[in-house]
């Protein structure tokens, strides 16, 4: 149980190293991810939306791997899973 408990320190310390040193060099990195995480989201729940109206049921679930996937890679990454949705669909 020590063994984990201190595992987990270290690896809260080099998270907070990391978070630290991409604040102070790339805040715009940071502000990036963000605004592709969010409107990465809006435009999951909008198309999801708009393929429910159209009765195809290919729905993207809003999680936090697919905010994940918008944030990093942006619209690329919607495009990315939503062809897998429809990938595992056929």
């Amino acid at each position: 149980m020590e063994k984990i408990s201190s595992m987990a320190a270290i690896l809260v310390v080099c998270t907070l190293v990391l978070v630290i040193g991409a604040f102070g060099r790339k805040i715009e990195w940071i502000i990036n991810f963000v605004l592709r995480a969010v409107l990465g989201t809006i435009g999951i729940y909008f198309l999801n939306n708009f393929l429910i109206a159209s009765n195809i049921s290919a729905a993207v679930g809003i999680n936090p791997m697919t905010v994940l996937t918008s944030g990093i890679l942006g619209f690329p990454g919607l495009v990315v899973l939503y062809g897998i949705n429809f990938f595992k669909i056929l």
